[in-house]
Formats: C-alpha cells, sequence, structure tokens
C-alpha cells in the first residue's frame, strides 16, 4: 500500500515513464482521492528539441489507487518547455 505522497509520487513516476515511454521532468500537484487513492498531476518530455527551450512537454494527470497503482492517466496539454502560463485574475471579493 502506497502510505505517503512521496512513495506515491514514486510510484507514478515509474509507471507513467513506463506506460508512456517517456521521461517525467518534473511533479506538479499530488492530491487524495478520497479513499479512492490519488491524483497526481506530472509533466512529461514529449519531444527533445535543440535549443531545449522549445522542447515539448505534455501535462498529464495519473489517477492511482490505494495501493499505488496507476489506472487511469490522461494528457490534460502539450506545450513547449518556454510557454508561461499568463498570469491568473483573482475573482471579485478574493
Amino acid at each position: 500500500m502506497a502510505s505517503s505522497p512521496l512513495e506515491v509520487v514514486r510510484r507514478a513516476r515509474e509507471q507513467m515513464e513506463e506506460l508512456f515511454g517517456k521521461p517525467v521532468e518534473d511533479v506538479s500537484g499530488i492530491a487524495r482521492n478520497g479513499s479512492r487513492g490519488w491524483v497526481v498531476h506530472l509533466e512529461l518530455l514529449e519531444l527533445s528539441r535543440v535549443p531545449d527551450t522549445t522542447s515539448l512537454l505534455g501535462s498529464y494527470e495519473a489517477h492511482l489507487d490505494a495501493n499505488g497503482n496507476l489506472v487511469d492517466a490522461k494528457r490534460l496539454r502539450r506545450y513547449s518547455r518556454n510557454h508561461v502560463d499568463p498570469p491568473q485574475r483573482k475573482e471579485d471579493g478574493q
């Protein structure tokens, strides 16, 4: 059983790299999914280019069960490494 967030991240990285055949560049988030398991957000190197700033990355969401086994994964978006997300606007009253 995957008992800690660190262990869950290790398992997610291993399984995502094996499944997609691409290296994990970064882990951008982890959250408990109730008693069902975990949701981990990872960035995978999809296409290496020269210069490195033009390489393509994919942002993925991985769902792991309570034992740390990958049960679902999907790519959320694809972007170049030098891409910066626009600043998020605060909602009125926040």
